[in-house]
């Protein structure tokens, strides 16, 4: 997709618009048009900059057969989210960031692990054995690891990078990643402190069609790295 096509499909998807002048964090100024009806819009030339830098680190991430964990919990992006990770096999969390996925990864890996076994004896039949009062306990406890971790079932490390839709929102995320030097991508809004990001995207990070554009990009643009080690 040349540059004019992708400024035309970021500005049909509404990528432009910020939110109100009154919440612009500082660091994103420099990517602001102007504004209009007191709402910030931003420069798409120069979002379509970054979004290419972007998608270079991403490509380079697939050829080295790296793995990126999709972030984003806000209702308008989980959708979304979780359809890109899943075509390119990657873990995702569409919901509540559990604290300590990367911090505290061997526990989370240990809560895994617990859930696949728990399914695994299941379909083996190995939880015959048990009261029906036990068997209830059992499926209660593989609902409750499989709504937090369900994504992240894949995830046999700390991830390599992140891609987060709202790094203000998913500011734990950011700041667990931040911890161990992972880096970040991310579609931040005009609220957000981008320096805290290693790869920004400045766009619109609440609309749906924004959202959907970004991480369908970054998904292609990961296939695309892939197939380079082929």
């Amino acid at each position: 997709m040349d540059t004019k096509k992708t400024i035309d499909t970021m500005f049909g998807a509404g990528v432009h618009f910020g939110l109100g002048r009154s919440r612009r964090h500082p660091t994103v100024t420099p990517y602001i048009f102007g504004t209009k009806n007191s709402t910030d819009i931003f420069d798409l030339e120069k979002t379509h900059a970054l979004f290419e830098t972007a998608k270079a680190f991403v490509t380079s991430l697939a050829a080295s057969g790296k793995t990126i964990l999709f972030v984003g919990g806000k209702k308008e992006a989980s959708a979304a989210i979780k359809n890109s990770a899943q075509s390119i096999n990657m873990p995702c969390v569409e919901g509540r960031w559990i604290g300590g996925t990367i911090t505290n990864f061997t526990q989370v890996k240990k809560r895994i692990d617990r859930y696949e076994k728990l399914i695994s004896d299941r379909e083996k039949g190995e939880l015959a054995k048990y009261t029906k009062r036990e068997r209830m306990l059992i499926d209660k406890e593989i609902a409750s690891l499989e709504k937090m971790f369900i994504g992240v079932i894949s995830l046999k490390k700390q991830p390599d990078a992140l891609f987060v839709i709202d790094p203000r929102r998913e500011k734990n995320a950011i700041k667990e990643a931040a911890d161990f030097n992972i880096p970040v991508i991310a579609l931040a809004g005009s609220d957000c402190n981008i320096k805290e990001i290693t790869y920004p995207i400045i766009g619109n990070d609440s609309s749906k069609a924004s959202i959907q554009f970004f991480t369908e990009e970054i998904a292609k643009a990961y296939q695309a790295g892939k197939k380079t080690t082929v």
